[in-house]
């Protein structure tokens, strides 16, 4: 059977094809009863408007911004890579994204930046936010002007974004506590959790959830203060090359965030204890070596290019007036050095 046209709407509602591809454009100057009647000829005919047609027969072009950290860790630099690709293969989609790009963790930046992208009139944008007061302003601006927003890998209050994409981080934190409990095996220990900012709530959310287990099912394991550190390999390398150097005895490490160089590079100055377990988040080339020497027993990763083509395709559904597509779960990757993937992960 033949799909309906908007010729087929505009017929059976008794108004011009004109009239009829303004009221499905949104564009207004249209009298209420013609409203009135295109939209019941819609739903009578069921048409579904072709939205590659009708951007392309206006030449319009979606410009999207994925506002992300710099490439400062191996993590951020998957992202920036995959979107360096995928510029590519979305031009013949009229999709055109740009990187924006500011200091991780640096709330004046990250303000500054979204003021900014509302002078740019963006018609979509994928963030990696933190969970503060300050930025629910200009994102409340962007979103009042039309902008759609998506938050990724760290999320945003809900009232400030449209859709999250992204693992449950709360989940990831569970499953590390419960590792290395049972790599305890019953005996007692001191656990040294290090994290970028608890700022970010994808770094809350995973201290939260390996705190509770930690806490409910192995109580003979003491959590030491948490250390942040911005991510920064070199912090991240003088911060624990202190703290495992203490006489403490310190049997287990988590890293919730990234800057897993400095952790590597401090094991292999202090030396990894004995009776030791270390899990890390995301699988860079650094973390795949350290696996394969036994310097790290897991890394947990969240699998970045899936995300990203998620939020994608949820920004490009959103701007089209369609809900995201439905997906399951974005269950983390968990990698020990028996099972790690052949390909090498940059």
């Amino acid at each position: 059977m033949k799909s309906p046209t908007l010729h087929d709407v505009a017929q059976l509602a008794g108004v011009s094809y004109a009239t009829a591809d303004r009221v499905l454009n949104q564009r207004g100057n249209v009298a209420a009863k013609s409203v009135t009647k295109v939209e019941a000829a819609v739903a009578q005919l069921g048409y579904v408007r072709n939205i590659a047609a009708a951007n392309l027969s206006k030449n319009r072009t979606y410009r999207l911004a994925f506002v992300l950290p710099h490439r400062s860790n191996a993590f951020f630099g998957r992202m920036h890579d995959h979107l360096d690709q995928a510029k590519l293969h979305l031009k013949a989609d009229r999709i055109a994204i740009d990187v924006i790009e500011f200091k991780a963790f640096e709330i004046d930046a990250l303000q500054e930046t979204l003021i900014g992208l509302a002078k740019a009139q963006y018609d979509g944008i994928a963030i990696v936010g933190l969970q503060q007061d300050r930025i629910k302003a200009p994102l409340d601006a962007l979103r009042a002007a039309g902008t759609k927003v998506v938050s990724l890998v760290s999320d945003l209050p809900e009232s400030c974004r449209d859709y999250y994409i992204g693992i449950d981080n709360n989940k990831a934190g569970r499953t590390a506590a419960r590792l290395i409990g049972m790599a305890h095996a019953g005996a007692a220990g001191q656990v040294l959790v290090t994290a970028g900012s608890l700022d970010a709530l994808d770094h809350f959310d995973r201290l939260h959830g390996f705190r509770n287990v930690l806490e409910r099912d192995f109580p003979n394991l003491i959590l030491q203060d948490v250390s942040e550190t911005r991510d920064d390999p070199r912090l991240m390398r003088e911060t624990l090359v202190q703290s495992l150097g203490q006489p403490h005895g310190i049997t287990a490490l988590y890293n919730v965030g990234a800057g897993n160089d400095g952790l590597i590079d401090a094991l292999r100055v202090v030396g990894r204890p004995d009776r030791f377990c270390c899990i890390v988040h995301e699988l860079s080339q650094p973390t795949r070596q350290a696996l394969l020497e036994g310097a790290v027993d897991v890394a947990i990763d969240q699998r970045p290019e899936i995300e990203l083509n998620r939020a994608l395709a949820a920004l490009r559904a959103l701007l089209d007036g369609r809900p995201p597509p439905p997906s399951p779960e974005l269950i983390p990757a968990i990698y020990l050095r028996d099972n790690l993937p052949d390909e090498t992960i940059q």
